[in-house]
């Protein structure tokens, strides 16, 4: 069993970058695809990126390719994402997820995902 723990969130000026981090518990991270969502105040969670258990492949939202980059570390049981060229409808809360039998492409659907952590929030101002 996996347990999640994001950090890194905080307040930003427009144009900012930060970058978010996802700490898991469990022995079997590293066979886990990893995504990362986010929610905004009365907005419906969406999906913002992926990554495969051997970090080779990647999906993005169109929201945020170019400006997003997701990767992984397995031996320290971590999955970041290093968030560029911030803008104010980026603010969320973001939350880590993860699940073994999902590739990226599928991670992108949240219902039905094993495992979320409890989410960091990240603020943009104008």
């Amino acid at each position: 069993q996996e347990q999640l723990v994001e950090s890194g969130g905080g307040l930003v000026q427009a144009g900012g970058s930060l970058r978010l981090s996802c700490a898991a518990s469990g022995r079997t991270f590293s066979m886990y695809t990893v995504g990362w969502f986010r929610q905004a105040p009365g907005k419906e969670r969406e999906f913002v990126a992926a990554i495969s258990w051997s970090g080779g492949s990647t999906n993005y939202a169109d929201s945020v390719k170019g400006r997003f980059t997701i990767s992984r570390d397995n031996a320290k049981n971590t999955a970041d994402l290093q968030m560029n060229s911030l803008k104010p409808e980026d603010t969320a809360v973001y939350y880590c997820a993860a699940d073994r039998s999902r590739t990226t492409h599928f991670m992108a659907r949240r219902d039905g995902i094993s495992y979320w952590g409890k989410g960091t929030l990240v603020t943009v101002s104008s």
